[in-house]
């Protein structure tokens, strides 16, 4: 397939220098880093919850009430 794109600076520095170190050509080199950016798995973060003390019980029968509970000690 032929197609115009627009890469940017660090994308053609990947790709000249990748050209150079295995004596290949423009779109092999970009097939290769391409093919390498979609088998690159994003890490996973670990989830944390973040907690406060709120020094009190909370009825949370009655969420509203709850919230709106919560909603006070935020502003204080």
């Amino acid at each position: 397939m032929r197609t115009t794109v627009r890469l940017e600076e660090d994308v053609v520095a990947a790709v000249e220098q990748l050209r150079r170190e295995r004596h290949i050509g423009l779109s092999e080199a970009l097939n290769e880093l391409v093919r390498a950016g979609m088998r690159a798995r994003p890490q996973r973060r670990v989830f944390q919850q973040r907690t406060r003390a709120l020094q009190m019980r909370v009825d949370v029968s009655n969420v509203a009430e709850a919230l709106d509970l919560l909603d006070d000690l935020e502003h204080d």
